[in-house]
Parts: structure tokens; C-alpha cells; sequence
């Protein structure tokens, strides 16, 4: 299974989506700022499972109709950043998509993440990736997911590494940073994490209009799992 998040910058790389999709033969794609009110219904062989409607820039998923049946689509709302609620409120930072893998059967969430900006602190950040975890155990306990976006979370990964494992999720970087517009934040912002997956690569993809790197996650399902709850978020 192929799936690539992305990171649009206001919607300004929406042009290179049909590409993208063709060119890489994704099953599925999760956008980040994505202006929601211009988004199409299909880009290339790619249907829309839903978009978040709280905010406009906001999130996606579509998801390849002849490889998946889509069950359920849910958009969440997780704690809020002081940046969110002064300058641009982001209701929704997560939306998830519950389908079945019409070749194998399998149950899968797949799921699109914004986290809050680099004004917050990693201790929101951590909260906030517990949350959309335990958000998306309501679409149905122990299915497999897998949930990409943008964390923006470039420092301290090791850390949220040990965080996830402890929750009983998988954390996986890109074989390149995603994020080299600015000297000071350089990183790994866009990544994935996982349960009853395996992550056989992570691959950051050329750059494009916007100021991350879209990424191509390719995975494989791994064993049967029950969700484990998710950890309490730890102070910083």
C-alpha cells in the first residue's frame, strides 16, 4: 500500500496533486492546508473521502475507489494552541477514514494530521498526537491505522519515539528532511505513525511549490492487533 501526505502551504501546490498521484500509483493521499472549498472530487483515480469543513484551510483524504471501500469518515477536533486561538483557529486537525481492503479484506484507518505550529511546545504537540490516537480507536478498537501529516515536530523525535512505542505505535521518519525553508527549523515535520502496520519505507519526495516535502509512505499489514490507550502526554 502506497499512501503520500502533503503539506499544500495555503493550497498553493494543489497543482501538482494529479501528478503526483499518477506518477508514484498511490492508493491513497492526505493533504494538509488544503484550501476545502476548491478541492475537486477525484484527482486522477483518487476519490474524496471527506475534507474538514471548521476551518477552510484545512485537511483531506482521498483514497483509490478500486482498491477500498470507504465505511466512515470523521473529522476531530484536539486541543488548541494559543497560535490557533489569537491569529487563525484550526477546529479540525484530524480527519480519519475507516475502509476495507477490497484485495485482502482488511480493516484499515487511514487518517491525515495537522499538528500545532512551532509557536507551541512539543508537550502540546505530544498531547495532541495521544488525542488524535485515541480519536480515531472510537472509528473501531483494534483496526490497523495508519496516520501521516505534518507534526511539526523536528526536534526531540527520539523522545516521541519512545512515547509511541509506549502507546503501542510505530513512529516512522522519512529517509530525508521534509521542512528546509528556514535556517533554525530544518527537520523531519512530516512522518507517520502506525499500529498493526509494517513501515517498509518512508520516502521524502522532490520539492514542489510548497515549504515542506511531500512524503510516500509504502506499508505492508502486519499482525492482528488490539489498540493499546494512549499514554498520557508528558511535561516537556
Amino acid at each position: 500500500m502506497r499512501v503520500i501526505s502533503y503539506n499544500l502551504r495555503k493550497h498553493k501546490a494543489s497543482g501538482e496533486l494529479v501528478d503526483l498521484a499518477t506518477d508514484f500509483g498511490v492508493d491513497a493521499l492526505c493533504l494538509q492546508e488544503c484550501d476545502t472549498e476548491d478541492l475537486p472530487a477525484t484527482i486522477g483515480d483518487l476519490h474524496l473521502a471527506d475534507a474538514t469543513k471548521g476551518n477552510r484551510l484545512g485537511l483531506a483524504i482521498y483514497y483509490r475507489q478500486d482498491r477500498f471501500t470507504a465505511h466512515d469518515t470523521r473529522t476531530f477536533a484536539l486541543k488548541k494552541s494559543l497560535h490557533d486561538h489569537v491569529l487563525a483557529p484550526a477546529h479540525e486537525r484530524l480527519i480519519g477514514t475507516h475502509v476495507v481492503d477490497n484485495e485482502t479484506g482488511h480493516d484499515l484507518v487511514i487518517a491525515s494530521f495537522h499538528a500545532a505550529p512551532l509557536t507551541a511546545s512539543n508537550s502540546l504537540r505530544r498531547n495532541q498526537i495521544h488525542a488524535a490516537h485515541a480519536e480515531l480507536l472510537s472509528m473501531g478498537g483494534g483496526l490497523r491505522t495508519l496516520m501521516v501529516g505534518d507534526f511539526n515536530y523536528p526536534f526531540f523525535t527520539k523522545y516521541l519515539t519512545e512515547q509511541m512505542k509506549d502507546a503501542g505505535y510505530e513512529l516512522s521518519l522519512s529517509d530525508r528532511r521534509t521542512y528546509t525553508r528556514y535556517k533554525v527549523f530544518k527537520g523531519h515535520f512530516d512522518f507517520a505513525t502506525s499500529q498493526g502496520m509494517d513501515i517498509d519505507s518512508v520516502e521524502t519526495l522532490p520539492r514542489g511549490a510548497s515549504d515542506h516535502l511531500p512524503i510516500l509512505v509504502s506499508a505492508e499489514y502486519g499482525e492482528d492487533t488490539t489498540a493499546a490507550g494512549p499514554a498520557g502526554p508528558a511535561a516537556d
